[in-house]
């Protein structure tokens, strides 16, 4: 029986792989200084609260925008500083509250407490720790049957609605704006 073997000169011709010392040193300092800077920021929960309140508040003032549109009515957008809430009328009455598409709003602590308790309604409580800036003039507006934005007291077609409001949503150190345009009543960023 023959024995096959390799050529010594192909073994030792192969060079031992791994990581040198100094290489593992510099990957376990630079693995410390991204622990110690960067993920603290990954598990902020005041960051990812106002991030979640800001995208909550635009979805529903372009819903209650499209509702209007949809429905032929007017839909007011109530903001007091600590929560937003849809109703059809300016009292916002528990009959003419909006009723929430899901069936149901988020149902957080701070949204209960703004929100009467309520579930049922299209109402969000700001969280805490997350500031919520609104503007006197957008702090009680409608959108029309078209989509535009009117003041609360204003009566058709007479507008006193700014060409632009911004409302300021603040926490973990990012701020975020949301803008209603005055003649289009678009949302955005």
């Amino acid at each position: 029986m023959q024995q096959h073997s390799f050529p010594t000169r192909i073994i030792r011709g192969r060079r031992a792989r791994g990581f040198t010392l100094v290489e593992l040193v510099a990957i376990i300092v630079v693995t410390g200084i991204l622990a110690a800077f960067a993920m603290p920021r990954f598990f902020q929960q005041d960051s990812f609260d106002a991030r979640s309140f800001a995208d909550q508040n635009v979805s529903m003032l372009r819903y209650a925008q499209k509702l209007a549109i949809a429905q032929n009515r007017p839909v007011f957008v109530l903001l007091n500083g600590s929560s937003i809430a849809l109703c059809f009328s300016a009292a916002c009455e528990a009959a003419n509250r909006v009723l929430p598409p899901a069936g149901g709003n988020s149902g957080r602590k701070a949204t209960l407490a703004a929100c009467a308790n309520a579930t049922a309604w299209l109402c969000e409580g700001a969280p805490d720790k997350i500031s919520y800036s609104v503007p006197q003039e957008a702090a009680a507006f409608y959108f029309n049957a078209l989509g535009r934005p009117y003041k609360s007291t204003d009566t058709e077609p007479v507008s006193s609605f700014p060409a632009r409001v911004s409302i300021g949503i603040s926490g973990g150190g990012i701020p975020r704006t949301i803008v209603v345009e005055g003649e289009t009543g678009y949302v955005h960023y």
